[in-house]
């Protein structure tokens, strides 16, 4: 059986998300679980960014009671490299963390990496991500610029672990009609998510819970609902284009 997604708007390795990582662990049923931290995507921010990352992911776990392995994960030939998916693929947990979203995707698409991910989710292991780590776990992906979206917003698809799905991370940090603006040109047969910071969806079998401060924002179209901590929802998501008789917008 598949196992859980976590997706987080923002706050990996801190404080704000140790209860929902505490839970994480538990319920991989083992006394001292695996965990692969890969922060991929903030290489581009240089090699000390990189590794305080490394480092900082690595410490949290470790003092949640799990054993870590720092995945030295920067570019694509790293990707391509069986040892980095070696790593990913015999850990409990993944853990991909924030950063630079366009640069996780090139990175991981197609790549041993991406395969290895994969199989821990099939497997019943635990996939996580925060921020870019989150957005690349959905089914389409906007380009991201340096100053967030750039318009008009051109798509790419993701790794699809959570299909049919765009996600937006740190909802609540700007305002909610530069996200209505997103949603109005999101592909047809998405649904789009909407994570506040310090906040979690965490997903399986098609149910999702809130977990943290904030709320998870759920658009259907032009409609939205809005979710708190400890509420569940179903994303609902709607028929691809050409089942409802209409033209396939996924490009």
């Amino acid at each position: 059986m598949p196992g859980p997604i976590v997706l987080v708007g923002s706050g990996e390795f801190t404080a704000a998300m140790e209860a929902v990582d505490r839970e994480l662990l538990a319920g991989t049923g083992r006394a001292r679980p695996r965990v692969a931290v890969v922060p991929t995507a903030s290489w581009p921010d240089g090699e000390e960014t990189f590794q305080r990352w490394l480092a900082e992911g690595e410490a949290h776990f470790a003092a949640l009671g799990a054993e870590v392995e720092g995945v030295e994960l920067r570019t694509r030939a790293d990707a391509l490299d069986g040892a980095c998916a070696q790593a990913i693929g015999e850990a409990d947990v993944v853990y991909l963390s924030g950063g630079k979203p366009d640069h996780l995707l090139d990175v991981l698409a197609g790549s041993p990496a991406e395969e290895a991910l994969w199989a821990v989710h099939e497997r019943g292991g635990v996939v996580a991500g925060c921020s870019a780590g989150a957005m690349v776990l959905a089914a389409r992906q906007p380009r991201v610029g340096r100053r967030l979206f750039r318009f008009p917003l051109g798509w790419r698809d993701a790794l699809g672990l959570v299909e049919r799905t765009v996600v937006l991370p740190h909802y609540d940090a700007f305002p909610e009609t530069l996200a209505a603006a997103v949603v109005l040109v999101a592909p047809r047969g998405t649904v789009v998510l909407g994570i506040d910071e310090e906040t979690a969806a965490v997903g399986r079998d098609g149910a999702w819970q809130v977990r943290g401060p904030g709320r998870v924002t759920v658009w259907r179209g032009r409609g939205r609902t809005r979710h708190r901590a400890g509420e569940t929802f179903r994303l609902s998501i709607p028929p691809p284009a050409d089942e409802a008789g209409a033209a396939d917008e996924w490009t």
